[in-house]
């Protein structure tokens, strides 16, 4: 017995070492053949809009490998034309920065054809239980047995009975194989009586602390997990294989191509996402570049010399900010908030929401990691969770301060304004996620927040005012990625049905392109290398079918035409 394990032992570590020289040797011969920029291009005859601190506009623009060599009127840069000169004649089109993804979680947009979408309008169909129901049975026939069964983007609050699906619904789908699905927020997890028996959940399990299991009145579960609840079976469930991981991010690195995005993000990601992101960057299944934040648990591995980052090190690859969570999502009445929320839930006029973390945790955690220099992101939704971010980098400051250390509070949604004031005393720059006013405005003014709050979320024109630094991101996969519909919707902050989510917030297009370009740069502290179209930074480039200065009603109606990184173009024109 012990002969044949020891040969199982060597069987396996055999194969593991052939696997990682096959990947090495691969990486080495794709390397050869990877695109590399032509030595010489010039984009003439365009609208530039370079984004730089005088927001100039110029006519053309000349690339020499990966950078930028020179912008002014056609007459400078054709002199920078040789016979070996790509020459790109954008007869009119505007050519702008690439677009930073500020936050978001690549590769999650593309699980397409990982998950059964369960999203209502405006994003998909699904209007009750039922068709919810109808549409996973009718995936699960395409699915081998035995394998998780996944869906992601139902909505209870869009759906005709007004409540989560439960385990009950999910087993009328199947009890002989696991299912899960994700609320669109990403938050909140439901899963069947068989995936819940997987995951190790019954009745007498109890929550984790910033997490709930949520029961019917006889006190039993009834497969609705919020928060740090839902965290170990969301692990177990989305546990892909090589392939499916591969075919994920194939799928999101085209759409994020074909929409501009040039610096895409993972945000809140464990090591073994990040090796995998890695070795798809070196391979060239990414062309973006790609900012990833570590997790709580290998930011303080990072702290205690157990986590290298320069290990993953490239011009297309950087590690970034830890990133922390604080609280939930509004819409999932997860949000921590000072004050109930406008409609009571589940019959309590006095519900608050919840924190994820307790403020003495939050404190030592971000002490450490201010410490040791590193850059934080939190996310807090609600305005008592952005409270105890503010006071846990207030404290870090007062005990180890630091000039600039541009530390993240990611969506500030409900953020007030004395709260953003106090975020530029401590050194804090907030991530909007401004494109809630569309996916949820009526809600959060009808039930949610109620009008007053509702119209001062996402306020991105209150830090305007104060000269708060700021970015706006659309959290994809939570919803769609499209930056030019992100620019439409901080400028206009029109929901779904037209109506005006606090339009004292509106900020300008010209402005709202900077919180997409120099200002996300900025954030990562990546300003001197992109954002805008400057003399020796990346050749990272989008061209677009018209000027979005011109027209602020119609930004989300313009096409990406042609996306460049680094000098190479990645969709439209080659």
């Amino acid at each position: 017995m012990q002969e044949h394990d020891n040969e199982k032992n060597w069987l396996m570590r055999s194969f593991i070492l052939v696997l990682v020289i096959f990947l090495v040797a691969l990486v080495s011969l794709l390397s050869l053949f990877s695109d590399k920029p032509p030595f010489s291009q010039i984009f003439i005859n365009a609208t530039v809009l370079t984004i730089d601190a005088n927001n100039s506009v110029a006519e053309a623009v000349a690339v020499q490998g990966d950078r930028i060599v020179a912008v002014g009127s056609n007459e400078d840069i054709l002199r920078f034309r040789s016979e070996n000169t790509i020459v790109h004649d954008l007869n009119g089109k505007t050519l702008v920065p690439g677009f930073i993804d500020a936050h978001g979680h690549f590769p999650g947009w593309g699980g397409e054809g990982l998950f059964v979408d369960l999203n209502s309008p405006p994003i998909g169909k699904i209007a009750s239980i039922d068709q919810l129901v109808a549409k996973l049975k009718n995936a699960a026939k395409e699915i081998p047995s035995g394998e998780w069964l996944l869906g992601v983007g139902y909505d209870d609050s869009l759906l005709a009975e007004n409540r989560h699906p439960t385990r009950w619904d999910l087993d009328t789908v199947s009890t002989e194989r696991p299912i899960y699905i994700l609320h669109i927020s990403g938050h909140i997890g439901v899963a069947n009586s068989f995936g819940l028996e997987l995951a190790g959940i019954d009745n007498d399990t109890s929550a984790p602390y910033g997490g709930l299991i949520q029961r019917d009145p006889n006190g039993r579960i009834n497969g609705v997990l919020e928060e740090n609840a839902r965290i170990a079976i969301t692990e177990l469930a989305l546990d892909f294989s090589f392939f499916e991981f591969i075919d994920m991010i194939i799928a999101a690195a085209e759409h994020y191509s074909s929409v501009g995005v040039t610096t895409a993000q993972s945000g809140l990601t464990p090591e073994k996402l990040i090796q995998g992101l890695f070795l798809a960057s070196k391979l060239g299944f990414v062309q973006q570049r790609l900012e990833v934040w570590p997790d709580r648990e290998l930011g303080l591995r990072w702290v205690d010399g157990e986590f290298n980052p320069q290990t993953y090190g490239s011009k297309k690859f950087t590690i970034g900010s830890v990133k922390l969570v604080s609280d939930g999502s509004i819409q999932g009445f997860t949000g921590y908030l000072s004050q109930p929320y406008h409609t009571p839930h589940n019959g309590d006029s006095n519900y608050h929401g919840y924190p994820a973390i307790d403020q003495q945790t939050l404190n030592d955690t971000v002490s450490k990691l201010h410490q040791a220099g590193l850059q934080i992101a939190v996310h807090a939704n609600g305005d008592a969770a952005i409270d105890l971010v503010i006071n846990a980098v207030a404290a870090a400051q007062q005990q180890f301060a630091r000039e600039d250390p541009r530390h993240i509070v990611i969506h500030s949604q409900m953020a007030r304004e004395d709260q953003l004031i106090r975020m530029k005393e401590v050194g804090l720059t907030p991530s909007f996620f401004s494109a809630h006013t569309y996916y949820w405005g009526d809600r959060h003014r009808d039930v949610f927040m109620g009008p007053e709050r509702a119209a001062m979320m996402s306020p991105t024109r209150s830090a305007l005012d104060l000269g708060l630094p700021f970015t706006v991101h659309l959290d994809s996969p939570v919803v769609p990625m499209n930056p030019l519909f992100l620019l439409w919707s901080t400028v206009n902050r029109l929901s779904s049905t037209g109506k005006a989510i606090g339009p004292d917030q509106r900020i300008s297009v010209q402005q709202a392109l900077r919180a997409t370009t120099i200002d996300a740069a900025w954030q990562i502290f990546q300003e001197d290398n992109r954002g805008s179209i400057e003399v020796g930074k990346y050749a990272d480039l989008v061209v677009l079918s018209e000027n979005p200065l011109e027209n602020a009603e119609r930004i989300k109606d313009l096409k990406v035409l042609q996306t460049v990184v680094g000098g190479v173009s990645i969709f439209g024109s080659k």
